[in-house]
Parts: C-alpha cells; structure tokens; sequence
C-alpha cells in the first residue's frame, strides 16, 4: 500500500512540474519587456536588434521556442536531456551556475534548520508541559517579537551588534575569508569539499562566516515551529489515548514520547514548507551577507530579463521543493499509516 501511496504522489508531482514549466515558460513570454533591446541597447540599429534576437531564438514563433525548449525540435538537446540553456547574460550553461549557488543556500538553510529544529523543539514540549509557565510566556512574547520585523533588518541588526560594536563576528563579506583558497571542489558544498580535502582552517572559517546568517535565520524560525510544536503536544497531551496511559500508571517520559510521536507529523509539515518557502526567500539574507546563493541569482537574472535563467530557477526550486513535501508524505505515512488510504 504504501509503494502505491508514494507512486501517486509522484505522478502528481511531475504533473504540478510540468504544469508549472509550461505556465513560467508563456507567461515571462507575456511580460511587457523587451530582452533583446535589455541587452543590445534602445538606441542600437534594427541590424543589430534582428541579429541579437535571432541569437537568442526570440525571432521564431513562441510555440517553436516552447518546442526547442522542450528539445523537441533543432537543436535537439532541451529540457527532456536535462539541459537548461544558456544564460544570456554571462553565456554560461544555467545550470552550472545554479550548481555554483545551490549549495551556498543548502549550506545556510540546512545549518539554520538543524540548529533551529535543536533549539525549537526541547523549548516547545517545555512550554507544552507547563501551559501558562515561564517558558511557555516566553515563547509566546518571543513568537510575537521575532515575527515582528523582516529576516534581513534583524540581520543588520547583528551585523551592527555583533561585528561592528563587539567584534566577535566576521563582515558580511562573503562565505570565506578572501585571504583563504578554497579547497577543490568535489560535491560543490565547501563545508564538505574543506573536510574531505583536509582543510580544517577554510572548514572553520565558513561556518564562522555563517555564524550571523544562521543566527538570523534561527531567530526568525524558531518562533513559529515553537508555537506549532506546543501547540500539537498540547492537543496530543488532552487526547482520550494520552489520558488512559496517564491512568495506567506510564512514567511521565514515556507519556512525553508517545505525545511528541502524535504531534510530529503537524510539525513536519511546518518545517518542509518553511523548508521550501526559504530555498528562494531567503535572497533577502543572502544579500545582507554577500553570500550570492539561488536567491540572488533568481533576483539577478528577473532584473535582467534572463528567460533561460528564470525558467531554470522556476524549474529547480519547484522541483526541491515538491521533493521536501513528498519526502514529508512518506515520512507522514510512516508515522502514520492511516494517510495511504485516503
């Protein structure tokens, strides 16, 4: 049942990508811009204008260009083989730069969750256990006071605070110290090319680097997985099966186990889609830091009008993104089965 379960949920994930692609694909083409005239210039010669978006295939038909896309017509080789085009802009294949800028952003969101998930949810089951405590008055103000203000002014405010007044953490400059050669690349995520090359230095330096993305990052997430994680241990602790374990004499850690089990998938919902909401919304981060991860890019290449690279960021974020929440299903059935027969 549950092989069943999870091969329909990929059909319907390849229909939602697929459908997505086609809508990205015609509507950037609907816009009111002019790419070609973005990259020749408003006062260049008609000649120059034809021969620019001959270049580009913007010359043909849109569903000729849709076909070509697809690698359904000449040249042969589109999307069907993995091939994602050639930026405009820089003349570079997109998807070696996305392969470039995705692992800074899996490298920054990855670290904020982990921390975020460690801090989170010790301090959610606290205030679950003790409604109307201490820690539960706590997360309650810090909720409202961490969701108050945007992601990228708190993190200026600790650029202001812990750089410039303290000095206890590097400038936004970058992910590495300039002055440091980054080690060579093998999966594209320094963290892991520094260890497996042996250069503890540049592996210490990038989290350093990383310190107040993180920071920033668990600062504005921690509050709202807290509140979710309170509020379903809350419900699980007042549930009829709960209730009858407390009456049968189970040990109060037995009672917290079987109550964070009940109120986990709710939680794991939460995580994937704040998960997929911040592998492009985090640009705002990224841009206070210097970090150039997919976000950037994303912003870059809609401001130059760069079809090949905003279809290729559409097409990948989606695709992660849709792979989280699958991830997330089979996880949700394996806690609990009863999802595969809806």
């Amino acid at each position: 049942m549950i092989y069943r379960y999870i091969l329909r949920r990929l059909g319907i994930s390849v229909l939602q990508l697929l459908g997505l692609v086609i809508a990205v694909f015609f509507l950037i083409r609907m816009l009111p811009a002019d790419p070609v005239a973005r990259l020749v210039g408003m006062n260049a010669s008609p000649a120059a204008y034809a021969q620019a978006a001959h270049s580009l295939g913007l010359d043909q038909p849109i569903l000729i260009q849709f076909l070509r896309y697809f690698g359904l017509g000449h040249p042969a080789h589109g999307l069907l083989e993995g091939y994602l085009g050639v930026s405009w802009v820089t003349n570079t294949p997109v998807l070696t730069e996305m392969g470039q800028m995705l692992p800074v952003t899996f490298q920054l969101l990855g670290l904020s969750f982990l921390v975020t998930l460690l801090i989170a949810v010790p301090v959610g089951i606290i205030s679950a256990r003790r409604p109307g405590g201490i820690v539960d008055k706590a997360v309650f103000a810090y909720g409202l006071f961490g969701g108050s203000q945007p992601e990228f002014w708190w993190g200026l405010l600790f650029v202001f605070v812990f750089f410039f007044k303290l000095g206890v953490a590097p400038a936004p400059l970058g992910l590495v110290d300039p002055m440091l050669d980054s080690p060579p690349t093998i999966t594209g995520f320094i963290l892991i090319d520094s260890l497996i090359t042996g250069e503890f230095d540049v592996f210490v330096d990038v989290l350093y680097h990383l310190m107040l993305p993180v920071l920033t990052l668990v600062f504005i997430l921690s509050g709202p997985i807290m509140k979710m994680v309170r509020q379903n241990m809350i419900r699980a602790l007042q549930s009829d099966f709960i209730l009858y374990g407390q009456a049968a004499g189970l040990s109060q850690g037995m009672i917290t186990r079987y109550a964070f089990r009940a109120a986990l998938a709710p939680s794991m919902t939460l995580v994937g889609i704040l998960f997929g909401v911040m592998l492009g919304g985090a640009v705002l981060v990224e841009s206070v830091f210097s970090l150039g991860g997919i976000g950037q890019y994303a912003v870059r290449s809609v401001l130059a009008f760069d079809y090949p690279a905003i279809q290729g960021v559409v097409l990948v974020i989606t695709g992660l993104s849709l792979i989280i929440y699958l991830v997330l299903d089979i996880l949700y059935a394996a806690i609990d089965p009863r999802v595969t027969h809806s």
